[in-house]
């Protein structure tokens, strides 16, 4: 399928508004970075807790932080997931001794603030060991006969029938259809159990230290990806090539990142799985036309570098339009429709793919014949594509490496 047939754009000829735009965006986004004292970091990386909380109702989002805050000393975030009643809490730590202490601080000042009360059990966050416990001596007194075993997998069969309601029971009436609860087994729950308004779905800890060691982890995976693709592009190509493939893809990168920083959003590991994705997308692109650019060289020897640019970028649009507009369409509907856990990862995707696709047209393009024609004028010849004609001649297709001279 060939949506642009026989285009000739030129590229080359409009790519200032696209590098200055580049360079607005990234210098503002490194602005942002300075100002702020650093990325944003997320848990993974700073370390602390969070807990992502499901209500039957709209989460009362200011109460939460106010009970919280009143608790626990430093930052507390408190975030409301858009379209669904849902939250996620969040609160960093100091060192080691504050991870556990926070976090059991937060489930404690949920369940005392909007918990079932009454002394009784908030089945929508119960154990199962917990159930059990409450159960089996009511159970005993009522003369129920029921082993160990039976209690095991009653118990088993109501915690899988709450995942099934999303973690959240309205009613314990709606118990009455799960395996193994009779009418007896029913009323010990409703003498010994309430349903409070929220559950928690997950909770996750990290410490300082671990933080930290994931983050230098986060930012040598990058550096290496870079190194290894530079060297790989330089043995395909040439080293000019690499160099100039490497500088676009840590423009994304960068330009990502500040992005980032502006909207205020946190860096978590989905996020640098989606920067490592990226850098390898973006790097793709930008080999697919510079192999169409050796390709033409092979040909279209008496071409000028910059008219050889142009029709390889033209021949290789539609592929690129193709493959990024699909790709593009995929991220966009999970930055929509994830919910608020992807929504760092999809955001990166998004913004990288569409930094990507620009900056193998006008960066990567670009920064290839401003570096030919330094070398050029070290060389003291004027403009040719011999340079690359060598550089053609080197490849398996190119035979031999002989000069050639147009």
């Amino acid at each position: 399928m060939q949506l642009f047939n026989n285009t000739h754009y030129d590229f080359l000829g409009t790519k200032w508004p696209f590098i200055i735009a580049s360079l607005i965006l990234t210098a503002a986004g490194l602005v942002s970075i300075v100002v702020k004292g650093g990325p944003k970091y997320g848990i993974d990386f700073a370390g602390g807790a969070v807990m992502y909380l499901r209500f039957n109702q709209e989460p009362p989002v200011d109460q939460i932080r106010a009970a919280l805050e009143s608790k626990i000393q430093g930052e507390v975030s408190v975030q409301q997931i858009t379209g669904a009643p849902e939250v996620l809490v969040g609160t960093q730590i100091k060192d080691e001794k504050e991870l556990n202490v926070n976090r059991q601080v937060i489930e404690d000042t949920l369940r005392s603030t909007f918990g079932a009360g009454g002394g009784k059990l908030d089945l929508n966050n119960a154990s199962g060991d917990q159930l059990a416990s409450k159960l089996r001596e009511p159970l005993l007194q009522a003369a129920v006969a029921m082993s160990e075993q039976e209690l095991q997998t009653v118990v088993k069969a109501i915690a899988d029938f709450r995942a099934s309601k999303g973690g959240l029971l309205t009613s314990l009436d709606q118990l009455s259809g799960v395996p193994g609860v009779t009418p007896q087994v029913l009323n010990a729950i409703k003498q010994e159990c309430a349903l409070g308004p929220f559950t928690i779905l997950s909770a996750e800890v990290v410490g300082p230290k671990v933080g930290r060691d994931l983050q230098k982890q986060a930012i040598l995976a990058t550096l290496y990806a870079l190194a290894g693709m530079l060297v790989y592009i330089a043995l395909r190509f040439e080293w000019i090539y690499g160099v100039a493939a490497v500088v676009a893809v840590l423009h994304d990168t960068i330009l990502t990142l500040g992005l980032f920083s502006l909207f205020n959003k946190e860096i978590s590991l989905t996020v640098v799985a989606a920067l490592l994705t990226l850098v390898g997308y973006s790097m793709n692109d930008t080999i697919v036309v510079f192999d169409r650019i050796r390709e033409n060289l092979r040909s279209m020897r008496r071409e000028s570098l910059p008219e050889i640019i142009n029709l390889s970028v033209n021949q290789t649009l539609s592929r690129t339009i193709l493959t990024s507009g699909l790709t593009l369409l995929t991220a966009l509907s999970l930055w929509l429709f994830g919910g608020q856990v992807l929504n760092g990862f999809a955001f990166a995707l998004v913004v990288g793919i569409i930094v990507g696709t620009y900056s193998s047209i006008y960066i990567a393009s670009p920064i290839l014949l401003f570096s030919q024609n330094v070398l050029e004028r070290k060389r003291g010849t004027k403009q040719t594509p011999a340079v690359s004609v060598k550089q053609a001649a080197s490849s398996p297709a190119g035979g031999g490496r002989k000069a050639v001279r147009s």
